[in-house]
């Protein structure tokens, strides 16, 4: 919510209520955040007259149109959801004055960058356009340009990279070795709440039919799952009826989930920034967490850039399968 309160309080305060069209838009990677951020944006424009209506895929039209045949003044949204009414003609941006790509880093690498050029074009040029996220890679640094004409940089820096409530650990583990190593680490500390990282929709598949089998209780969520799914998944972790999530970075961008205990890198991630989000889904309002990395064969070049941000932050721990 502080990212969303960082653009959405900035945009409530420009728009006008007496005007019954779509004023500003703001998009984003998944349909988890599109409700998430809609739900903080309704939130935060209670009392203002202002009303904000969500467009992702995965659900029927009728109550998107319904929003905007009402005039809702903002719009949040998945990017194929939006062409499809822009295309349709049930969404018009001739008034938008705003427009917001939230996690940007991931909107521009994910394959989402000609729908972001298709969706512009649909908006006056006179627009302001906002680009935020929690990182921006260097090499997003030239498509921010392209998108932006004489852009502002503003950055929150923190004092370190990762909170000193998060114990960091790693384990040295073959990778044929991992999934054993994981049940250990499940079986024996109980942990309450762990979300796992794999870095592919078929990793996360192979490794909820696996744990299954072992009878744990787990619930899984990636792009390939249809709405309901997903948000079933979402909703037993969050309510304690399942103990173990299994997800892709990019359908947990945006998760707001105050209790995980623990993360566990099951995959090592490709980049120090992808470390740094997946870590913060753990100790979130001031609670403890723990982050879990598994460093496999050919994990060594990543590690090391790991351990030479982190330092003395990361530490060792050794699986009993090792002796």
């Amino acid at each position: 919510s502080g990212k969303t309160g960082a653009f959405g309080i900035p945009l409530i305060e420009r728009l006008d209520p007496d005007v019954k069209r779509v004023q500003a838009l703001v998009v984003v990677p998944t349909r988890e955040l599109a409700e998430q951020v809609t739900t903080e944006m309704a939130r935060l424009s209670a009392y203002t007259g202002l009303r904000t209506v969500a467009v992702y895929g995965g659900v029927g039209y009728e109550r998107q149109v319904e929003g905007m045949r009402r005039g809702d003044q903002i719009v949040v949204g998945t990017p194929g959801r939006i062409i499809d009414h822009l295309e349709r003609g049930t969404l018009d941006f001739g008034d938008v004055r705003y427009v917001v790509l939230d996690e940007a880093d991931r909107m521009l690498d994910m394959g989402f960058q000609p729908d972001i050029e298709k969706i512009l074009r649909y908006t006056p040029k006179t627009r302001q356009t906002a680009l935020f996220s929690a990182t921006i890679p260097v090499e997003i640094h030239e498509l921010i340009y392209r998108y932006l004409r004489d852009p502002e940089w503003v950055r929150i820096e923190a004092i370190l990279p990762t909170v000193d409530t998060v114990e960091q650990v790693y384990y040295e583990v073959a990778d044929r070795d991992k999934f054993d190593g994981l049940v250990e680490l499940l079986e024996v500390n109980r942990w309450p709440t762990v979300l796992i990282f794999r870095r592919t929709q078929r990793g996360v598949d192979r490794i909820e039919g696996l744990l299954r089998r072992k009878r744990f209780s787990v619930a899984a969520i990636h792009g390939g799952m249809s709405q309901t799914a997903r948000q079933q998944s979402l909703n037993e972790f969050a309510s304690g009826k399942v103990r173990v999530l299994i997800a892709t970075n990019v359908a947990a961008r945006g998760l707001d989930i105050p209790d995980v205990s623990h993360v566990i890198n099951y995959d090592m991630p490709e980049d120090f920034d992808t470390y740094i989000h997946r870590v913060g889904r753990t100790a979130r309002i001031g609670k403890r967490g723990t982050a879990v990395t598994f460093v496999g064969e050919g994990d060594l070049e990543m590690f090391d850039q790991l351990r030479s941000k982190l330092k003395d932050q990361l530490k060792p721990e050794r699986l009993a399968l090792y002796g």
